[in-house]
């Protein structure tokens, strides 16, 4: 019973297999006839007729490397490099032979090309030689990149590297800024210092000047002491007779003594006068 089950079952498994496989290729088959549209219609340069018929084809087959390589060739005559660059490398990763990975990497590389993005460029065309390096179009394609990325560098690198400058410059800069403020602080330390100093400086003059000043004062207070005793010994000596000299009290007193004498004698002149003393008539010879 056991072998029996299990021979239904492999009969069942091999049924489905054959069924999926007549189903895929029922679909590969459909895909090819939707190519084999899409490739007429390109001819007839009817491409939206020829990108409906590549869609169909690819949902059909997602590994139909003709439809989707084809496909990225309409959206490149048309200009719309991004859907072509999309195809190309869609069929560049179902490709099973070199020359299907050759053509892709190389239309890749166009791609690149017209946008003007060289590096990009030189990459494609070298996966592209690599898978077919005798194509002499891919070889042309691959030096012209090259030299185009010479002539024209990344932008990308010119903006780091100006980036990169211009944050040096900003470091030098700044560096020099802090070096000017630091030395700036240390003048103005300096500056403080030398102020607080001279204002030591200028109070112990202003303390030895004061102390001067006082002296000074005290110099001539004393000066001015010793003038006034000065001028108070000239008045007395002033006051005070010379040798010889008679102050005038003295003149005084001895005038007046004098006249005192003299009516002393003018009183006995007077006297005599009164008892009748005689007069001589005549002249005694």
């Amino acid at each position: 019973m056991k072998n029996i089950v299990n021979v239904f079952a492999m009969l069942l498994t091999i049924s489905v297999t054959f069924a999926q496989n007549k189903d895929a290729t029922a679909f590969k088959n459909e895909s090819k006839n939707y190519t084999y549209k899409a490739n007429t219609a390109v001819k007839d340069s009817s491409y939206a007729d020829a990108e409906a018929e590549y869609r169909k084809a690819i949902s059909k087959d997602g590994e139909n490397v003709a439809a989707k390589y084809n496909l990225g060739n309409v959206y490149y005559e048309n200009e719309s490099y991004e859907e072509a660059f999309n195809r190309y490398k869609q069929a560049a990763e179902v490709a099973t032979t070199k020359a299907d990975k050759h053509k892709a990497y190389h239309n890749m590389g166009n791609v690149f090309m017209n946008n003007k993005e060289y590096e990009k460029a030189v990459a494609a065309y070298k996966k592209a030689l690599r898978n077919n390096p005798s194509d002499d179009e891919t070889r042309y394609n691959f030096a012209l990149a090259k030299d185009m990325l010479e002539k024209n560098p990344p932008q990308d690198d010119d903006k780091d590297k100006k980036d990169k400058d211009q944050k040096e410059q900003e470091k030098e800069q700044d560096k020099k800024d802090q070096d000017k403020n630091d030395q700036k602080d240390k003048n103005e330390d300096k500056g403080d210092k030398e102020k607080d100093e001279g204002g030591k400086d200028d109070k112990n003059k202003d303390g030895k000047g004061d102390e001067e000043k006082e002296k000074q004062q005290k110099d001539n207070k004393e000066g001015d002491g010793k003038a006034d005793q000065k001028d108070d010994k000239k008045q007395q000596e002033k006051q005070q007779p010379k040798p010889n000299q008679l102050s005038p009290q003295q003149v005084k007193s001895l005038l007046q003594a004098m006249n005192n004498a003299e009516k002393k004698t003018q009183d006995k002149l007077n006297e005599k006068k009164a008892k009748g003393v005689k007069v001589k008539a005549e002249k005694d010879w």
